[in-house]
């Protein structure tokens, strides 16, 4: 496993020098785990993965070496923290658990009280990293950073992070806490490439973290998806799964598979490699049986050609995928045409 030091997840600044020698900086793991499945009915799942799978799961992480652990109030309403916390055991002290505040009135006392809320489900004294989950349109960060300021000052949580903020809303962010924020978790993979034009950079330059979440685009870049075998369930909604889409993918995926046959290696794999070989990104696929978090972790240690990460990085640039908007006019155009004949 590789790993990424982000000191400000460790101990309180308060904390006297026995403590804090005992509770050093957990080091972050390069690949981490998303929970958004655990409890959580839209993934279909069911009852046997969130009583049983999951924690397996977590446990199998753990002998891996994954350090860093993703979960939200929003999941499961509650019940990935809680299912998370579980399985963790004792264990929850020694990595770095990441929670998200879901943003509905996040006026200074609403968020202490959902963060003790989290708290509580995680059996946590301290959630070493607590997110804000999506920008509020209505309310500045200047609100919501008063109250996540107010929860580092009590050594409730370790950082604050956001999610799915613009670098610009990232730097008010930063402007209204008085100090940095430490990370930010985007939607980031070969088939969204967008953070590379400047979250990348930024973070490179100022010492922080982004977190790419469906960092296998929902399982497009497993290339087991084409035109003629699109997946149901929730990733039926996603555009990327468009007929359409998946024509345009093509060349990516086929640059995918080369650079996988090259390494001996899956798709997936190889797409997981490429982003942690950008600076200070991290990765949080989901996992759904245990060999497919085996093969999420393994890909920690496959190391790509600079040519190769340069040709993947120009597929990814050339990928051009239509809109939510068009896929929708495709798919009743197509609806039409079949009632015609």
């Amino acid at each position: 496993m590789r790993y990424l030091d982000v000191p400000a997840l460790g101990p309180p600044a308060r904390a006297s020098a026995t403590s804090q020698q005992s509770q050093s900086p957990p080091q972050v793991s390069r690949i981490g785990l998303g929970t958004w499945q655990f409890g959580s009915k839209e993934w279909g799942y069911g009852e046997e993965y969130a009583d049983h799978t999951a924690a397996v799961i977590v446990r199998r992480a753990l002998d891996l070496g994954v350090t860093l652990f993703d979960t939200a109030e929003i999941y499961g309403f509650g019940r990935s923290e809680r299912i998370l916390a579980a399985a963790l055991g004792a264990d929850r002290t020694r990595v770095v658990v990441a929670s998200k505040l879901f943003p509905i009135l996040p006026v200074p006392a609403m968020v202490r009280r959902r963060a003790q809320a989290s708290a509580r489900r995680l059996q946590l004294d301290r959630i070493p990293l607590y997110q804000v989950h999506q920008p509020n349109p209505v309310v500045p960060d200047s609100v919501t950073m008063r109250g996540m300021g107010e929860l580092l000052r009590d050594g409730r949580i370790g950082a604050v992070g956001v999610s799915n903020y613009s670098l610009a809303r990232w730097r008010r962010a930063d402007a209204a806490l008085g100090q940095p924020v430490v990370s930010n978790q985007v939607e980031f993979s070969l088939a969204r490439p967008g953070p590379l034009r400047d979250l990348v950079p930024f973070a490179q330059r100022e010492d922080r973290v982004v977190i790419a979440y469906s960092p296998l685009a929902q399982g497009l870049l497993g290339g087991r998806y084409g035109p003629g075998n699109r997946p149901g369930g929730v990733r039926a909604a996603n555009p990327l799964f468009s007929e359409e889409n998946l024509r345009r993918a093509a060349p990516l995926l086929n640059r995918l598979r080369e650079v996988a046959a090259a390494h001996d290696a899956k798709p997936a794999q190889v797409a997981l490699a490429w982003l942690i070989s950008l600076p200070q990104v991290v990765v949080i696929p989901g996992a759904s049986s245990v060999e497919q978090l085996e093969l999420n972790v393994a890909a920690a240690e496959l190391v790509l050609a600079d040519d190769e990460v340069a040709s993947l990085t120009a597929a990814a640039q050339a990928f051009t995928p239509v809109s939510a908007a068009r896929t929708a006019v495709d798919a009743a155009r197509q609806r039409l045409s079949r009632g015609r004949r």
